[in-house]
């Protein structure tokens, strides 16, 4: 995979700037590592990849927040609008950190606000001030539920309307229950962009049947990993998954 990575133009950061669709709409789509090799090749000509310091595939390590009852769990499977996702995520090739809050409203668009951290600590004062100016749910209620890491390449369209992120090797790490999940060669590729503006890839991924297919790292690794969670509205995506793991052997 990093050969045909290296055959695509690059783009930085800086450059990227005006990519950051922080109010967006977010579709995703599961595949496989023999599928994301076809893709990539048709997709060298239309997308940039982002690169940083000379890194292409980037490592990034997660861990998501929740109430003791899993509040936020129990709003994203039965779709409420509104629903809410709590992380502290780090760049490890930048050794950045944020504390980030996802909102989902009734429109499918996806909100995300963040501020710059250096360790999860919800005692002080600034993420304090965060969360109870943004989250709905208590910052006394919090605890840390999950934790996940996966390598991730990011292409950029030409026309710099939508980001393509396509994360591979995704390990869950239960913090709850200590179990540990590695999804093997399953690969997630999200498309996001501002409304619903053309993207070159939507064609791309019809031809391979690669279909739209939600997967939430959160909700999916801990019903994964957590046997006491009741999961039977996440079941036909679960069978899904497996299903595929299956078929490669995992």
């Amino acid at each position: 995979m990093d050969k045909i990575i290296q055959t695509f133009a690059p783009i930085t950061l800086a450059e990227m700037s005006s990519v950051k669709l922080m109010n967006r709409t977010d579709t995703k789509f599961v595949t496989t590592m023999p599928q994301l090799m076809c893709l990539l090749e048709m997709a060298r000509q239309d997308y940039f990849v982002q690169e940083i310091d000379g890194e292409r595939n980037m490592l990034y390590d997660t861990t998501y927040f929740d109430t003791r009852d899993y509040g936020m769990f129990r709003e994203h499977q039965h779709g409420h609008t509104g629903r809410q996702k709590l992380r502290f995520r780090t760049y490890v090739s930048s050794h950045l950190q944020f504390m980030e809050i996802k909102t989902k409203n009734n429109h499918g668009r996806t909100k995300k606000k963040r501020i710059e951290v250096t360790d999860m600590n919800l005692g002080d004062a600034t993420k304090r001030e965060f969360i109870d100016s943004r989250l709905h749910f208590p910052a006394d209620e919090l605890m840390p539920h999950m934790h996940n890491h996966f390598h991730r390449i990011t292409l950029v369209n030409r026309a710099k309307t939508e980001r393509l992120t396509i994360d591979t090797a995704l390990h869950f790490h239960n913090i709850v229950t200590g179990k540990d999940r590695d999804m093997g060669p399953l690969v997630i590729v999200e498309l996001k962009r501002d409304g619903l503006v053309f993207s070159p890839v939507l064609e791309m991924l019809r031809q391979l049947h690669i279909h739209p297919h939600g997967f939430s790292k959160y909700c999916m690794g801990a019903a994964m990993t957590n046997e006491r969670l009741p999961v039977n509205l996440f079941k036909p995506k679960l069978c899904d998954v497996e299903r595929i793991l299956c078929h490669l052997g995992q």
